[in-house]
């Protein structure tokens, strides 16, 4: 299949040698020099971009529109909700209440409110999921078939973009949370481009990641040692392989200078931050995920997913009632996300990083009596976008008078990925071969939000 004429610039594809010669194929799992040395043949190719970067904030549940980003204040008894709606620093707009910090910021925001995805297909949080992060619905038949099946918008900039320093990993999860509903991986583009994912608390006193650091007992000596023993190995497996033989290998020297070197330990140490500082993202999991995100980007990642925490069950699924879920979880994510994104312009990186905050649907216009929550509803929901050079300020798109569906400019998740690829400089329109060796598109169908760019 042809691929169509695209405004989009990128880089060229890899040979299946390239491929090989990458360790992409393992025999026993990939290390952390194999991922290395994935994620360097983008930079291999020649190609020259603007160092820009994503942070990617799912908030995984799916949060309601109306206790956001849309509240309907002159709905009707039982559509409203019991949240007051507040003015932004843009005339016209209304947030929710818990929004108050991020009101205060709408000049530097933009929010579409119109978008939206098919409801029989993926209402539920899984397809959903998979849908945002990679532009693709999944359609499960039980549970054990519930897996990626596509690589997620964070794997593709690896890839495509890999890092900015070779000390830091290009592509970072923060959290790693277990139960396979992120689908953040590579899939069929390699284990090489799956996140760096961090489990730790960043708001923890005792908080490090221990990827970064020899086990207990392997001094710098002592790894050095092993490091040049795995080397001989390696040469030797490659030899028997593939007659390859190399003087060296650069990308384990990656691996041994993010374990023994300074960049990543030191982006990842929060307690270089002033105290002020940290007060000010908030002294809780969401603000020091947030501020983590800034420092990581800072340090040369290119891609950050950041997932706060949320209400009820520690997602924003708030079934169960509408005040007590959002007490807990909105005035974290509005205090972080805002001191996030007031960072980012005191810090002149507001043109060349994008924030993204999304998730995978929205919820139900009509209050559930028997629960008092909102149940799940992909007929329309907002997104916010701030940074990246893009025209802020605005509100894109409408949901009709009772939040139920698009009432203009209607968008959908590929559109807002379209959007982040068209950031990072990515075309879309390319393709890589799946597992069975079919070419598939990065994404399909998908329009940037013009709005943003006009």
């Amino acid at each position: 299949m042809a691929l169509i004429k695209s405004p989009f610039q990128s880089g060229r594809g890899l040979s299946r040698r390239s491929w090989l010669k990458a360790g992409a194929i393992s025999l026993g799992g990939l290390s952390l020099a194999d991922i290395l040395r994935c994620r360097a043949t983008s930079a291999a190719e020649g190609r020259s971009l603007r160092e820009t970067s994503v942070i990617y904030v799912f908030l995984a549940g799916g949060p309601s529109q109306l206790e956001t980003y849309d509240p309907k204040p002159n709905a009707p008894e039982g559509f409203r909700g019991p949240l007051g709606a507040i003015q932004t620093s843009v005339p016209g707009v209304l947030f929710s209440e818990f929004m108050s910090d991020q009101a205060q910021l709408m000049d530097k925001l933009a929010v579409v409110r119109s978008v939206h995805h098919d409801f029989d297909q993926s209402s539920n949080h899984r397809v959903a999921s998979h849908l945002v992060q990679t532009g693709y619905p999944i359609f499960p038949t039980s549970r054990a078939d519930e897996y990626p099946r596509n690589p997620s918008c964070g794997s593709v900039a690896a890839r495509l973009r890999g890092t900015a320093d070779r000390g830091v990993p290009p592509y970072v999860l923060l959290p790693h949370l277990p139960g396979g509903i992120g689908y953040a991986g590579g899939v069929y583009l390699g284990q090489g481009y799956d996140p760096f994912k961090l489990d730790a608390d960043p708001n923890a006193d005792d908080f490090e990641v221990p990827n970064l650091k020899p086990v207990n007992g392997l001094d710098l000596q002592r790894l050095s040692n092993r490091r040049d023993l795995l080397d001989r190995l390696d040469r030797q497996q490659v030899d028997v392989l593939s007659g390859l033989t190399d003087a060296g290998d650069q990308f384990r020297q990656q691996a041994f200078d993010m374990v023994t070197g300074q960049r990543a330990q030191t982006a990842f140490d929060l307690s270089r931050e002033k105290a002020r500082v940290r007060e000010r993202y908030g002294r809780n999991p969401t603000g020091q995920r947030f501020l983590l995100a800034r420092r990581l980007i800072e340090a040369g990642v290119t891609f950050v997913q950041v997932q706060p925490a949320g209400g009820s069950g520690g997602g924003w699924d708030d079934h169960d009632g509408i005040v007590g879920p959002m007490r807990q979880a909105g005035p974290a994510y509005d205090r972080g996300l805002a001191a996030l994104i007031s960072d980012l312009h005191e810090r002149g990186l507001d043109r060349d990083v994008l924030v993204v905050a999304m998730g995978e649907f929205g919820r139900s216009p009509r209050i559930n009596p028997k629960r008092t929550g909102r149940d799940h509803w992909p007929a329309v929901y907002s997104v916010l976008f701030a940074g990246g050079g893009l025209k802020m300020g605005q509100v894109i798109g409408s949901s009709s008078a009772n939040a139920e569906i698009p009432a203009s400019s209607p968008y959908g998740p590929q559109d807002v990925l379209a959007t982040v690829y068209r950031h990072l400089d990515i075309d879309p329109t390319r393709t890589f071969d799946d597992f069975a060796g079919r070419p598939r598109y990065i994404l399909e169908d998908a329009r940037p939000i013009r709005e943003l760019f006009s």
